[in-house]
């Protein structure tokens, strides 16, 4: 099968497409799919380096979510059949025509998502819908602070915060990318790079503050976070895109009483995989009603998977970056 594989943990230059990689085993409870296309994920250049939570033996293709055809379903799954259009969450393996996950990870692709825009759906609206709802505990009404709001993460976060009735202040780097938040629907716009987050967030709540943050991007932006955010805040940190990882001072959260959360959606399929299905239940119902639109900025082949990744950790992109395997059906290729 064709396929993206790494055989060293040497990071993107590590990456080789080839024709002739061995399909994978099927596992119990397991589903194989003809793969279409699969989302570029920042977790899967850490994997590159061998610095993520998972790591596989080599040689081994990333790729931690794919959409694609059902081909074959291990004996007693009954969740889905062959020849069913759907997406799925893996914990390697999509950069390849084709792949093996567990049942319990696959979800029917509705009839109004292309298997591009499919393959960019499950970690991005995963994580900004259990984030905000069930973590963060988002509030109608609330004033919402989520930065990298054009990127994957952050711009679901937009999305759904506004479906969830908060105020949304989207936060990103030059004007074409506040111009995508703005389009996803955020009510507020600041500039990171011409502009003071804490002083914007200021002026922009009349002095009060935020009550919720979201943040994929740590550094700089989550200390600003902390001085504009009300008294009894929530922070969610999601990641570091900015590479900073921050420390914090505690004495801030005891003074302003802030509750920062922890959140790696990943785990969650293991911890909690009730909590992911409801998620998924709703947010494919929204998707099907039409109430979300997933954004794809770039799409590569896999031949092209390094300029791929780079794309994304230049952060040259917005929304998801997604590497297909050939011709899509139902695309122009």
């Amino acid at each position: 099968m064709r396929a993206v594989v790494c055989t060293s943990f040497d990071g993107i230059d590590a990456l080789a497409c080839v024709d002739d990689a061995p399909a994978p085993p099927m596992v119990d409870g397991g589903v194989r799919l003809r793969v279409h296309a699969a989302g570029i994920n920042f977790a899967d250049t850490l994997m590159t380096r061998g610095e993520y939570q998972v790591r596989p033996p080599f040689p081994f293709s990333p790729g931690l979510e794919a959409a694609g055809e059902v081909l074959e379903v291990a004996p007693g799954v009954t969740r889905v059949k062959p020849g069913d259009r759907v997406m799925a969450t893996l914990h390697y393996g999509g950069y390849a025509s084709e792949a093996v996950t567990d049942a319990a990870t696959v979800y029917p692709i509705p009839d109004n998502l292309d298997f591009v825009s499919a393959a960019a759906f499950p970690i991005v609206y995963g994580t900004s819908h259990v984030g905000l709802k069930d973590k963060l505990k988002l509030q109608p009404g609330e004033v919402l602070l989520v930065h990298g709001a054009a990127g994957g993460v952050g711009l679901t976060a937009v999305e759904i915060g506004k479906k969830l009735g908060a105020t949304v202040i989207a936060t990103a780097g030059g004007a074409d990318k506040l111009k995508v938040a703005a389009d996803y629907g955020a009510d507020h716009l600041i500039d990171y790079r011409q502009e003071d987050i804490r002083a914007r967030v200021k002026q922009i709540t009349d002095g009060r503050g935020v009550d919720c943050v979201y943040d994929p991007v740590g550094g700089t932006a989550f200390d600003a976070s902390l001085r504009c955010t009300v008294q009894g805040g929530r922070i969610l940190v999601v990641g570091f895109a900015s590479g900073t990882v921050p420390q914090i001072p505690a004495n801030i959260l005891l003074v302003k009483n802030l509750s920062v959360i922890g959140f790696y959606w990943g785990a969650h399929r293991v911890l909690d995989p009730d909590l992911i299905r409801r998620s998924f239940d709703e947010l494919l119902g929204w998707m099907a009603a039409g109430g979300l639109r997933p954004h794809v900025s770039h799409v590569f082949d896999l031949a092209d998977v390094k300029e791929g990744m780079n794309m994304l950790l230049s952060r040259k992109s917005t929304g998801k970056v997604v590497l297909t395997t050939g011709a899509v059906p139902g695309t122009v290729n």
